[in-house]
Formats: C-alpha cells, structure tokens, sequence
C-alpha cells in the first residue's frame, strides 16, 4: 500500500475530526494529518509554503459547509494558486451533501479527483493512497 506522508483535512467539525484522524491512523496511508478549521487558514498555508515541499500535504481533504471561507471558496482562491506550486495536491471533497448540482460543481475544478459523501471509511483512504 502507497504511503502519503501528510494528509491535509479542512473541515470545521470536530467530532469529524477526531473521526477522521482516527480513521487515517486505522488505514495506516500516513503518520502526519494537518487539520484547518476552514478554508482561510489552509490558504494562508498554502500561499506561505509554495514551494516548500516538504510542509505541502499529498491529499486535500475537503468539506463544503464551514463558515468564514467554506469549501467552494477555498476552490476558488486555492485553483489560481495550483501552477505556483511545487508539486501536484489532489483535493477530494468529502462532504455530508448528496445534492447533484454539487457534485456537478465540483467537477468543474480541475484539482479535485472526487466527491466522496461521509463517512469516508478505511478502504476509501487506502484506494486514495494508491491513486496518489
């Protein structure tokens, strides 16, 4: 199985998560999950380490409900960043909504490889891990 080393997780939920990072921890993809509470501080993140490659994380994590800047604005400003940097960052949204215009939106963003509705499981992360 592909190990990644640092999965990044941006969602506002803290019972998610705790959920989340125990069910990374159980899959065994990686060692190392980064956690934001919304879009903002991950773009600020991302905007100060661009071609830092050892602090970027190999997968995005994403949900869509947050406050202050959700998952649709954090596409938004994060898309123009993708060519500055350094290495590529599939965003897989993961999300309680199953409403198709979402899942239609979300495949007009080049970055994101999938909609995936929670709970993500174990196996999910690990088919991740190996598409990475």
């Amino acid at each position: 199985m592909n190990k990644l080393n640092t999965v990044c997780v941006i969602d506002d939920d803290l019972i998610y998560s705790i959920a989340i990072k125990h069910i990374i921890n159980r899959s065994e993809i990686s060692t190392d999950t980064q956690f934001f509470k919304n879009g903002q501080p991950a773009l600020e993140y991302f905007k100060q380490n661009l071609t830092n490659i050892a602090s970027l994380p190999d997968v995005i994590l994403l949900d869509l409900n947050m406050p202050i800047l959700d998952g649709w604005q954090f596409l938004d400003k994060y898309e123009p960043l993708v060519n500055q940097i350094s290495k590529t960052i599939p965003v897989y949204i993961v999300s309680s909504s199953v409403d198709e215009e979402e899942y239609k939106k979300a495949k007009t963003f080049q970055t994101v490889k999938d909609f995936i509705v929670k709970p993500i499981t174990v196996e999910r992360l690990q088919q991740i891990a190996q598409e990475i």
